[in-house]
């Protein structure tokens, strides 16, 4: 979009000083991107932190620790042999960083 510099520019008085006209038709186009959404529906998909989940069944295959793998002692994460900063102290690059 081009500007034409040389035309005459509004003051902060001029620019806070909209018509009621101007100020109508905003207030119309802020409401009409709202959805009607229910809250109590909304609220039913959310889950809360310590939920009992002793129904719930895993849906991915646990491998124990493999060989060239190893327990970060900092952040307990398992992670590849290549991530080892510290043999000594067993952790990863991240936590060593």
């Amino acid at each position: 979009m081009a500007t034409d510099y040389d035309a005459p520019r509004k003051t902060d008085e001029e620019l806070n000083e909209d018509s009621i006209e101007e100020l109508k038709a905003r207030r119309h186009d802020k409401n009409s991107g709202k959805v009607d959404e229910d809250e109590a529906e909304a609220a039913e998909s959310f889950e809360l932190p310590g939920a009992d989940l002793s129904h719930e069944e895993l849906a991915v295959q646990v491998l124990p620790r493999q060989e060239d793998e190893f327990t970060c002692s900092s952040c307990f994460l398992v992670h590849h042999r290549s991530q080892l900063a510290n043999a000594k102290t067993m952790t990863c690059r991240d936590c060593a960083a």
